[in-house]
């Protein structure tokens, strides 16, 4: 589920800004944004942004672990893993995808690398190859900025 936390070290609102406050401080408690989970020792692992996670028939799709198999793709150079609309199921795995130099890479043949590496909800069904992912000036993929076309009023409806 999402991360939460409470206590003394957490912010007590954005400055001048009391709508995000609002929004991330709720009931005394800080949401995160973060996806995770709690082991039985009590360790807390962060898995994924909650804002990346992927719904597609009801199944939760982390993108970092979608992402992990793809990279292991000999001809990937880098992935970024969104969710586009699907009439169907809601949204749908889509890989967007920087191949090495020389190399190509094609929907099939990535479907057929994953059969291995992940269940067959969390299988990129849509591909696109591009020559560069775009960043922010420290250098963080900009997701929403791949999401843009596919969701263009910024909204993510799942139903």
């Amino acid at each position: 589920g999402e991360i939460v936390a409470a206590g003394p070290q957490v912010m007590s609102g954005y400055w001048n800004a009391p709508d995000p406050s609002a929004a991330t401080l709720r009931g005394g408690w800080l949401h995160t944004g973060d996806v995770g989970y709690v082991d039985e020792e009590g360790y807390v692992y962060l898995v994924d942004r909650k804002k990346d996670m992927i719904v597609t028939g009801g199944s939760n799709v982390y993108s970092v672990e979608v992402e992990k198999a793809v990279e292991d793709h000999p001809s990937v150079r880098e992935v970024a893993v969104i969710g586009v609309p699907d009439e169907r199921w809601g949204e749908t795995v889509m890989a967007v995808v920087v191949v090495h130099e020389g190399s190509s890479l094609d929907l099939d043949e990535l479907d057929a690398f994953c059969r291995s590496r992940l269940g067959g909800y969390k299988i990129p069904r849509r591909l696109e190859v591009v020559e560069e992912l775009p960043r922010n000036p420290s250098g963080k993929v900009l997701k929403h900025e791949l999401r843009r076309s596919w969701w263009p009023d910024g909204t993510r409806f799942i139903g």
